[in-house]
């Protein structure tokens, strides 16, 4: 019996500023990944600005979202990796700890039905936002574990759906 998720990993942020593009590098990394070792069926790897209507489009009637995404922070860490997960099923209302535009697509989403049944969102500090092609030295540094942590993410939620339908 195979086993049928809809996953979508979606970067956002302009990568013609500097470290906001570390979700599309992260994106990148995983399709040259998928070359070798193939997401499972039903998984879309998906870029897109923080407009909430757009992003909503994208993770709706899906089992799992990852978002990928740059966070400015004062006093900054540049390069550490921060993590938020939300699980529609026990989600009562959004909090206000979600980042600003994620943060309005997730209360949207909530108002109308269309929440991810699992949200995870990866946020990396940025060292540099200003307009420019090419990540900061921090930032780049962890590309790779943000791509080792994505696919992470879709094995664990791929074991846990395995074990809720056999149960």
């Amino acid at each position: 019996m195979s086993l049928s998720t809809r996953i979508v990993v979606i970067a956002v942020g302009d990568p013609s500023r500097h470290d906001e593009g570390v979700g599309r590098a992260v994106l990148s990394r995983l399709r040259e990944r998928a070359l070798e070792r193939p997401f499972p069926p039903g998984t879309v790897l998906a870029e897109c600005d923080l407009d909430p209507g757009r992003l909503i489009r994208l993770w709706d009637h899906t089992d799992l979202t990852i978002v990928l995404e740059a966070a400015r922070t004062r006093p900054g860490n540049p390069g550490h990796i921060h993590r938020l997960e939300l699980d529609a099923r026990r989600l009562d209302r959004p909090n206000a700890m979600v980042a600003r535009g994620l943060g309005e697509a997730v209360e949207v989403a909530w108002e109308v039905n269309r929440l991810p049944g699992h949200l995870v969102a990866y946020a990396v500090e940025a060292a540099d936002t200003s307009l420019g092609p090419g990540l900061s030295p921090p930032v780049n540094a962890v590309v790779d574990v943000l791509v080792e942590r994505v696919e992470d993410e879709i094995v664990r939620h791929r074991v846990a759906a395995a074990r809720g339908r056999t149960a």
